[in-house]
């Protein structure tokens, strides 16, 4: 701690002129006045920890010498005038060209569009013609291609061995995994025709979806969709009654609950406004006071025999229909294996004799893949006014990408699925971490 100096030396000693006596308790050592004694203290302690006290250093530490000047002076006095808004447009380069003078303009004067090159469609270009002969005298173009064998083996059992091995320093990581094909991959699909053959991809059409048809196949084809057609809105009319019945019913059923509450309330209020008193109708009943008399050991006895008679009635009754079950369904089990061997015999003949036969995407079995309905098959038929006889006037109809995916799904290719466009997203909350204000001062 530097040692203060009084501003101007003196060799007298130290004089208080505020204190006229010194024998009161103004004269104590705790009552002297030392507060700028301690102020001088603490603005020595801040110079000390703001760098060193300022009284103790040189002036080199204390002052510099500017040779540069200051760089915002020239940039704020020193400015270019403006310019006037005439000058800025005259300096302004327009990208269409002036104005010519000239009566007709040049042929160098153009309007800034460049025409297309025509190309001549009765010429062709000797490299063309070259080629042409090499194809016509089955000549075939060298390749510049050079066949190098090739370094990878997909068979290298060492390879696999030194890729296994890990380095000891990243044994705490996990070592990486190669893609594995699922294992359904390897199964064969489950086709969804009825009949349970394949399906294929493209069905060879029949004669009846030609453009210009035979006429009988036509009608053929035309009578059977009809057909089809018809049994569907039958079974969409009867679902339809079938609904309209149910909620004629349970409106029904709906009014008789409500009038049965109706009259249960009556009934209720009838009771309460009943005269004074408790009715009751055992109030004529005379109760028997007679008391029942105590069996006897042969009646005990009798009753005995009759329980232990009817336990072993019930016990020959349940082992004799548990016999008649067994008989029945060993007679059961031998039934049904009689018609599962019958079926499996005709369906074997009936893959023998149509060995060739493809599946029908028409019928389809019952148990589906997933639990969302295939999309229904488009109607792919004309109408006998529509029929044109010229391939140029067919119009293009239906939608590709919609009967491949039908197809993919009745294949038993994918999984049946319902389209989500817009699908639910999670909330996520967006806020400012307070780390940058956790801050501590050493």
């Amino acid at each position: 701690m530097p040692i203060l100096k009084p501003v101007s030396a003196s060799t007298a000693p130290p004089q208080q002129h505020k204190q006229p006596s010194r024998k009161g308790k103004k004269a104590w050592r705790k009552n002297v006045d030392v507060t700028e004694i301690q102020d001088g203290l603490e603005e020595v302690r801040d110079e000390i920890i703001k760098g060193g006290v300022i009284a103790e250093k040189s002036s080199a530490d204390l002052f510099t010498l500017d040779t540069v000047g200051d760089i915002s002076i020239p940039k704020k006095h020193l400015k270019e005038p403006k310019r006037l808004r005439a000058d800025e447009i005259i300096a302004q380069r327009s990208a269409v060209p002036a104005v010519s003078m000239r009566k007709r303009p040049g042929e160098g004067t153009t309007d800034g569009l460049i025409e297309a090159k025509r190309q001549r469609t009765s010429y062709v270009s000797h490299k063309e013609l070259t080629r042409l002969r090499h194809i016509a005298n089955g000549l075939k173009k060298e390749t510049d291609i050079e066949a190098t064998e090739a370094s990878y083996d997909p068979w290298d059992v060492q390879r696999d061995i030194e890729e296994a091995t890990q380095d000891p320093r990243f044994s705490f990581l996990q070592k990486a995994q190669k893609k594995k094909a699922p294992k359904t991959l390897k199964q064969k699909p489950i086709s969804l025709a009825a009949s349970g053959k394949d399906i294929p991809a493209v069905k060879k059409p029949e004669g009846g979806f030609s453009y210009n048809p035979v006429f009988t196949d036509y009608e053929e084809r035309l009578v059977n969709e009809g057909e089809r057609e018809l049994a569907a809105e039958q079974k969409r009319r009867a679902a339809i009654e079938e609904e309209q019945i149910k909620q004629e019913a349970s409106a029904i059923s709906a009014a008789e609950a409500t009038a049965a509450e109706a009259r249960a309330e009556l009934s209720e209020w009838e009771e309460d406004s009943a005269w004074e008193g408790i009715e009751s109708g055992t109030e004529d009943v005379r109760l028997n006071s007679k008391r029942p008399e105590r069996k006897t050991q042969v009646q005990r006895n009798k009753i005995k025999r009759r329980k232990e008679e009817e336990r072993k009635a019930k016990m020959a009754a349940d082992i004799k229909r548990k016999n008649e079950q067994a008989s029945q369904a060993k007679k059961i089990a031998k039934a049904v294996a009689e018609r599962d061997n019958a079926r499996a015999v005709a369906l074997l003949q009936e893959l023998n004799e149509d060995d060739s036969s493809e599946g029908d995407d028409l019928e389809l079995r019952r148990r589906k893949l997933g639990k969302i309905s295939l999309p229904e098959r488009d109607l792919e038929l004309v109408l006998p006014d529509e029929l044109q006889e010229s391939l140029r006037l067919l119009k293009p109809e239906g939608n590709l990408l919609k009967d491949r995916y039908r197809s993919l799904l009745v294949r038993g290719k994918v999984e049946s699925r319902r389209p989500i466009s817009f699908a639910k997203k999670a909330k996520r909350k967006a806020t400012e971490k307070w780390t940058h204000k956790d801050f501590m001062l050493h």
